[in-house]
């Protein structure tokens, strides 16, 4: 992985621009941060933060952000546990997955890291969660 620094991340939430985490995790370790969406997701209010669900004709907005490679490997160990996900886990809240999302300035389509509802927090959300209408955390007031 020398050469290469890695899938960028889609944030939607906390990890964005003006929002809490973003200093504390991102600033300073990216190269690039642009808005974005994601295709295929709607977005539920979670406490104090929200989740991405899977399904079919929903549109998440947030950003794409491409990590400075000389830090990537250990922001990636950091996002997984902000996330509180470990791979194979039953017990993850979230699953990290590479998905398509579109750049807003281009329309061009980018592969990446995506934190989704695992299923069984995803399966919760759609029977009794609140759906963030538009898809957008920023507008959820």
């Amino acid at each position: 992985m020398s050469d290469d620094p890695g899938l960028p991340f889609f944030v939607y939430g906390t990890l964005r621009p003006g929002e809490v985490n973003h200093d504390l995790f991102l600033r300073g370790r990216t190269r690039a941060e642009e808005p974005g969406r994601l295709r295929g997701a709607v977005l539920y209010a979670g406490p104090g933060y929200p989740y991405a669900v899977e399904e079919p004709g929903g549109v998440v907005a947030g950003e794409l952000v491409t990590a400075l490679p000389e830090v990537y490997g250990e922001l990636l160990a950091e996002l997984d546990r902000l996330e509180e996900y470990t791979p194979g886990s039953p017990r993850n809240l979230y699953e990290r997955v590479a998905r398509e999302v579109v750049r807003d300035a281009d329309g061009t389509a980018v592969r990446a890291w995506v934190y989704v509802a695992a299923p069984a927090v995803a399966a919760r959300l759609r029977s009794r969660g609140k759906r963030i209408e538009g898809g957008d955390w920023r507008a959820r007031h």
